[in-house]
């Protein structure tokens, strides 16, 4: 698997020569204040893209960088955490500028991914608390919260829901 196909964006695997955008994405603090902060370390970055790759060869994990048409990459975002009955995304960041369907088309295609191509019937994530804007975002797609800790919110999102607000944005998809 190279890349899913979108109607503005692909989703392409990330490879270690993504390295540069990748950490420099992460280090931007507005961005990145919700997610496991990184060093400003090329080369770590680099191991870690090398351990990451292997569990791709695995289908443990797979993390996707945001592109569009023209290969301009415009954010990350990855679906790990494989288990029996459902599968986790996360990671999600869409760099300054990025046209506006970025985040509802990329959100789609994660969830044509982990239901059609992986075969999933739900979904599950959690999301830093103070987030307000990605928690409103997965509340209107119909994710439900299953439950917070001092932390996050976590959340259940099922293939019946996605089908449901896929006709919705159905006009983000080919």
């Amino acid at each position: 698997m190279k890349f899913i196909q979108g109607k503005r964006i692909n989703l392409r695997v990330a490879q270690v020569e993504d390295a540069e955008f990748i950490l420099n994405l992460r280090l931007l603090q507005h961005k990145s204040q919700y997610l496991s902060p990184v060093e400003n370390d090329l080369l770590k970055q680099k191991a870690w893209l090398e351990g990451y790759k292997q569990k791709e060869e695995q289908a443990l994990e797979y993390y996707f960088v945001i592109e569009n048409k023209q290969h301009e990459n415009l954010g990350l975002v990855r679906v790990y955490d494989l288990q029996p009955d459902s599968f986790c995304w996360g990671s999600w960041l869409i760099k300054d500028g990025a046209p506006q369907t970025t985040a509802i088309e990329s959100a789609l295609l994660v969830y044509e991914f982990g239901f059609n191509e992986l075969g999933y019937r739900q979904a599950h994530f959690d999301v830093r608390k103070g987030n307000d804007r990605v928690i409103a975002f997965h509340r209107r797609f119909g994710a439900q919260v299953t439950h917070e800790d001092e932390l996050n919110v976590y959340f259940n999102y099922k293939f019946e829901d996605y089908l449901k607000v896929k006709q919705k944005y159905k006009r983000y998809l080919n």
